[in-house]
């Protein structure tokens, strides 16, 4: 049974706040003594492990890890559930998984990270919660207490990023500007990033490709997620957008050899492009939009799984199960009763084409 006093003694002792040289003197050993044991290199002296469990509050099993496969099991089902509920957009059962997990291992950082997570989607304003502004309200203490624990003593670099993100777009939601920019700048520049770097070329054959086309992937996802940004902003000319929303859809055909949109959009672009279309009084460009994405929501709602291909990303294969949504209808029914409700669209809304389009959203 491998012993996993080193990474538990490091842990305990960064959720302490201590340096070496002060969990050194506590213990009346030298810092040396302390690298060698957080490193692998040797355990400490039977006689010690007691005061050092004692000093930490937990057990001598928990110091040496025994019972670490046991958490780790449980921890797998506790997420597999997690996500299967957050795939259906089942935010209040996605709290009670991830409330059970802490109870059980409190200290446990990715259950720690899913609590927070299922928290921050209940005050989701464009989930299927009506009580979103009061669940917003109710867990913001929480989620504020959660995130600043999990990015000041997480040893996981990628968990602590995640926490400290949605912890600064919390603080944004409560209309804390300065601590939600605090957060944020905690976070590393995208151009300090390994895809920004020459890491691929540490890599041969197979993984250098692969590393490659993932960093291709990121970048399409960021290019993309900036582009939804501006044009759901509305800080540019209508005639500017409709150019923006053009070239999103532009980018995807570049990036990926299929129908990318097709295959797996939601439909939810799609339909807003629409919205801005019959704005702008361009009725037949409007519908055509509309109706490509009722087929989008159509597909998606059909499809537990699909799969694309292209020469710059590789293969990716999307699962419904995949999906972290706050909303557990279909997307046919998202985007008649909401996307389509938007005010940009009563200038079309009398037109027997509208109410096509909603039939057949409404058609199981």
């Amino acid at each position: 049974m491998k012993l996993m006093i080193g990474e538990n003694l490091r842990r305990l002792r960064v959720e302490r706040d201590m340096t070496q040289e002060e969990l050194a003197n506590v213990l009346g050993v030298s810092y040396q003594s302390v690298s060698r044991w957080e490193n692998g290199t040797c355990y400490p002296d039977v006689e010690l492990l007691p005061a050092i469990a004692g000093f930490f509050g937990v057990t001598t099993d928990k110091l040496m890890g025994v019972g670490e496969a046991e958490e780790q099991r449980f921890v797998e089902r506790s997420e597999a559930a997690f996500q299967e509920a957050v795939s259906r957009g089942k935010v209040y059962e996605c709290i009670r998984v991830a409330r059970e997990g802490v109870r059980a291992y409190p200290n446990n950082y990715r259950l720690l990270n899913n609590l927070m997570y299922a928290l921050f989607i209940a005050g989701d304003e464009d989930g299927n919660i009506p009580e979103w502004r009061e669940n917003m309200e109710k867990f913001d203490d929480e989620i504020t207490r959660l995130g600043e624990r999990i990015v000041k003593y997480c040893p996981d670099q990628t968990l602590r990023f995640e926490a400290a993100g949605r912890l600064a777009f919390n603080h944004l939601e409560m209309g804390r500007k300065r601590e939600a920019r605090a957060a944020f700048e905690t976070l590393p520049s995208v151009y300090d990033s390994r895809e920004m770097s020459n890491m691929w070329r540490c890599f041969e054959g197979e993984e250098q490709l692969d590393f490659l086309r993932k960093t291709i992937r990121r970048g399409w996802m960021l290019m993309s997620c900036g582009m939804y940004n501006l044009v759901r902003t509305r800080l540019l000319p209508d005639e500017d957008l409709l150019r923006v929303y053009e070239k999103q859809f532009a980018l995807d055909e570049l990036v990926w050899d299929s129908d990318y949109l097709a295959q797996i959009s939601d439909g939810d672009d799609h339909c807003h492009m629409a919205a801005l279309l019959a704005r702008m009084g361009r009725t037949d460009e409007a519908f055509e939009a509309l109706r490509r994405a009722a087929r989008c929501a159509k597909a998606i709602d059909e499809r537990e799984e699909t799969t694309c291909e292209s020469v710059l990303c590789g293969e990716r294969t999307d699962k419904r199960a995949d999906l972290n949504m706050s909303d557990d209808r279909p997307f046919r029914e998202i985007m008649r009763d909401k996307w389509m409700q938007e005010a940009d669209f009563d200038a079309i809304r009398g037109d027997p084409r509208f109410r096509e389009i909603e039939n057949e959203l409404s058609r199981a």
